[in-house]
């Protein structure tokens, strides 16, 4: 089967790279598992906050706000940081790097009622953070590849890529697709997959991220709640559905595979948690992990890689993947298609392929 490009990864990354490109080539996207987003992508935290992540992130995050708020995908969540007995100047980082303002420890209990009075010390808030619907974004990215012309193809995992006179040879299964480009967007595999194209790594390190969903605490109704995390983001808490998200923030670099929480892992992260609420942890709903892939210096990799231009790379995303979305996708069909991308020259320079040589 012939087809114009190849997106490896069914993931957020690889949908919004094929939704930009595939009206202008015929676009052919092979996920590994059943169904899109299953790994990272379904797994995701689900916020936008603007000033998260590095300066390159930043500026492919206001990129994209403006497209998830058009198209609806966005309801206000809010975010707060809080500070306990000795770690002022690390609060003081965080406050100065997402834009908080410092807020009174009352005002914070407010927002959050079980938040314990008696072991925060300081307290910041920002409103300009926001949940996205992510899974309507998948499935909207996907109608767009599929109204364009473009399939998607289930159960298709890559075992060889050969290079060829035309392009590409890609086997999946049983199946084999020709294309003139691929674009490698197969997230804690992105290395292996480009293993088998013979191009060489970029250094990815998947790394797991642990979960807990907790029933409402003291039967609050938390669905006003803003996000709220100790300082370094050593822990946080999102509301979530009528029930409360915990995470450790757990960051142990790992092999590429079907993310499981590890119970240490988490019960130390909820402990953490506990340490400035009211209101004890008493069970657990449920619990997952997920991997969030990094380059060696944390920022998304996108582009053509620079020996082998029909090798594209969109990797990286390092758990920025849905609030970077619009813009990431919108720099890469940019790339690939000659185009002047729109963002300056040196954010384009920290975010494409040829950095990492």
């Amino acid at each position: 089967m012939t087809t114009g490009i190849i997106v490896i990864g069914g993931g957020i990354a690889g949908l919004s790279a094929a939704a930009a490109l595939a009206g202008h080539a015929e676009v052919t996207v092979l996920e590994a598992e059943a169904a899109l987003g299953y790994h990272s992508s379904g797994r995701s935290a689900a916020l936008i906050e603007k000033n998260y992540g590095a300066p390159s992130v930043q500026a492919l995050n206001h990129a994209t706000f403006d497209p998830l708020e058009a198209g609806g995908y966005l309801s206000p969540r809010g975010l707060m940081i809080l500070g306990k007995p000795g770690e002022d100047q690390a609060f003081a980082q965080d406050c100065a790097t997402l834009g908080t303002k410092e807020v009174a420890v009352g005002e914070a209990c407010a927002m959050v009622p079980i938040l314990d009075p008696g072991k925060i010390i300081r307290a910041a808030y920002h409103a300009e953070a926001f949940d996205i619907d992510t899974d309507r974004l998948l499935q909207d990215f996907a109608r767009q590849v599929r109204g364009a012309g473009g399939r998607i193809h289930f159960n298709a995992r890559v075992t060889e890529i050969v290079r060829t006179t035309q392009g590409w040879q890609v086997h999946a299964g049983d199946r084999t697709w020709h294309g003139a480009r691929i674009v490698n967007a197969a997230g804690a595999w992105a290395d292996q997959v480009a293993a088998l194209a013979g191009i060489a790594p970029i250094g990815l390190t998947p790394y797991r991220r642990s979960m807990a969903r907790l029933p409402a605490p003291g039967g609050h109704d938390v669905s006003g709640w803003p996000m709220f995390f100790g300082v370094g983001e050593t822990w946080y808490a999102k509301p979530d559905a009528g029930h409360l998200l915990v995470s450790p923030a757990d960051e142990d670099p790992v092999e590429p595979h079907d993310a499981w929480p590890e119970d240490l892992t988490l019960a130390e992260g909820l402990a953490r948690y506990e340490a400035v609420v009211t209101e004890p942890v008493t069970r657990l709903q449920s619990s997952w992990a997920g991997l969030r892939s990094f380059a060696p210096d944390r920022t998304l990799v996108l582009g053509p890689e620079p020996d082998e231009p029909s090798f594209v790379w969109c990797a990286a995303q390092g758990g920025y993947g849905f609030q970077t979305s619009f813009g990431a996708a919108r720099l890469l069909a940019d790339l690939v298609l000659g185009r002047a991308p729109d963002l300056p020259q040196e954010v384009v320079a920290q975010l494409t392929p040829g950095r990492l040589w």
